[in-house]
């Protein structure tokens, strides 16, 4: 499929992904002015932000803008959260550029990776701030598109979401207690 006609599948009312900013819906597509050029843009709001983003049409493949991930691609998104973490030994700084680098990449697996590397349950340590605001960043994106996916609320995505990542956790045995001596 050329990218000409790639693009034209984004429609008026259509949820979309936008890379750095996560999932938006398209509300108009407009004519505008630049200097001596005429431009279409695809008017994009992000409701929760209260942000609207304009795209030039011609541009919106390029900066890598997309549509909602497919089903499939959720499921696969919910495997890797119940995959075990896997936290690098790099410097803090190094794995929070790349965290970052996977939020904002748009891709709906890279970011479950995030979630699921910097998930803590109540037993183990502390977050530190920077690791709490990249975690929050990361599980709010795929809770957005999880939830426009399944055209569900947020809050039964984020329900959904966290008992995924809640059942990585292995109970620990407890042993039976012995029956009283009679």
């Amino acid at each position: 499929m050329s990218k000409a006609k790639k693009q034209l599948d984004f429609a008026i009312n259509q949820f979309v992904v936008y890379p750095s900013h996560g999932v938006g819906k398209i509300t108009s597509i407009d004519t505008q002015t630049v200097g001596e050029e005429v431009l279409e843009m695809f008017v994009i709001a992000f409701e929760k932000e209260k942000m609207t983003l304009r795209v030039p049409t011609v541009k919106a493949l390029l900066v890598g803008m997309r549509g909602l991930a497919e089903p499939v691609e959720v499921a696969k998104a919910m495997k890797t959260l119940k995959g075990r973490a896997r936290v690098k030994r790099a410097m803090w700084s190094r794995r929070a550029q790349e965290y970052e680098q996977k939020i904002n990449s748009g891709d709906l697996i890279s970011i479950a990776e995030v979630v699921r590397d910097l998930h803590r349950n109540d037993d183990q340590r502390e977050q530190s701030y920077s690791e709490r605001q990249l975690y929050e960043a990361a599980l709010e994106r795929l809770t957005r598109e999880v939830a426009a996916v399944d055209g569900e609320g947020e809050d039964i995505a984020q329900t959904k979401i966290s008992d995924v990542l809640d059942s990585r956790v292995v109970p620990v045995p407890v042993e039976p207690t012995p029956p009283a001596a009679v």
